[in-house]
């Protein structure tokens, strides 16, 4: 097994652009047609600054005056050995560009990098410079091209897969920010738990999402939700948030599947557009449920409550409380809730 490598990777910056460097040069490249910044590899001996600007001048001829050591970058491919990247950025240079026998070199406007063909895992640090985030550690694993893992200071990131419009797997996965930032399609999952009341009719339970949540904060909301992670299923998904939020131990046999259900909604939420676009599987869970002993997971749900359907499609009618519900979802509960009392009656 080949031992692990130190690299470095530098973008430099000149008038709202930065010079990516098109690998098409190397057969045996496992960057081949990638766009990504200049460096390479350690040399026996060498510092991180002597190695950046060493490859800095061998693969531009430019001579960087003025950098900034943004992160380390920790890359693994299956089939490579793991890889230390010492990440740069360069605002000040000497000298005239030359050609490179790496690939090709090109200024390209920062609001159009991420629209070049990179690594998935790429446009996470990307997003780390842009804003400015003074220093990070990012592991990136993968298997091929298909991004399987990444860890921002030791915090595991949510992946996704994008879906696409039937909600079939793409095979590209995307970082949880990246995907609510540009609206990509992707998979949660949707459990609406229901009580029959005596009377006739039924009551559903509402949650009301944390404060601190990154969308929608204080908005009632399903009873349980969360999103697909890459590789999962809707079904497991649904019976791990239940335990998650609400602390609900269910089989996945106590989920009744309602319907799909397609959903955007964009809004800004601390000063950042949040774009989501989702393909939902819709859950109903209709055993008994005492929400004064349910544990909450505080970080998600700040409390529930019991309302009837006829007042909750009138609050997400007319808005007489704060949520963040579909009506065209809550249709889907309703029709399916309906079928179940007729059974029921039978």
């Amino acid at each position: 097994m080949e031992k692990s490598r130190m690299t470095t990777l530098c973008y430099i910056e000149r008038d709202g652009a930065y010079l990516m460097l098109h690998r098409v040069s190397k057969k045996h490249d496992v960057n081949k047609d990638k766009w990504i910044g200049i460096g390479g590899h350690f040399e026996e001996g060498e510092s991180p600054e002597e190695c950046l600007l060493r490859e800095a001048k061998e693969e531009t001829g430019l001579t960087l005056t003025s950098y900034r050591f943004r992160g380390l970058v920790t890359f693994m491919a299956e089939g490579w050995p793991t890889e230390y990247m010492c990440l740069y950025t360069a605002d000040k240079y000497e000298g005239e560009m030359a050609d490179c026998n790496e690939g090709v070199l090109e200024w390209v406007k920062k609001e159009e990098v991420l629209k070049l063909n990179l690594w998935e895992g790429d446009k996470i640090f990307f997003r780390l410079l842009n804003e400015d985030v003074p220093f990070f550690s990012l592991k990136l694993s993968y298997n091929g091209d298909r991004l399987k893992e990444a860890v921002l200071d030791g915090r595991r990131l949510e992946l996704f897969d994008i879906r696409d419009e039937a909600g079939n797997v793409t095979g590209q996965v995307r970082e949880r920010t990246l995907v609510h930032r540009d609206g990509d399609l992707h998979g949660t999952a949707h459990t609406w738990i229901a009580r029959r009341r005596e009377a006739g009719g039924f009551d559903l339970l509402l949650q009301k999402r944390s404060r601190n949540k990154d969308s929608y904060p204080g908005c009632y909301d399903i009873s349980s939700a969360g999103h697909v992670q890459a590789g999962d299923g809707f079904l497991e998904t649904a019976v791990r948030e239940l335990k998650e939020e609400l602390g609900i131990e269910a089989e996945a046999g106590d989920l009744a599947f309602a319907g799909f259900h397609g959903g955007y909604m964009e809004e800004m939420f601390y000063g950042h557009m949040f774009k989501d676009r989702e393909i939902s599987a819709v859950y109903v869970y209709d055993k008994p449920v005492d929400a004064d002993n349910l544990e909450l997971q505080v970080e998600e749900v700040e409390s529930v409550m019991w309302i009837s359907l006829e007042e909750c499609e009138e609050a997400v009618e007319k808005g007489t409380i704060p949520n963040c519900i579909y009506m065209d979802e809550l249709m889907i509960v309703k029709d399916y809730l309906e079928k179940l009392a007729t059974i029921q009656n039978l």
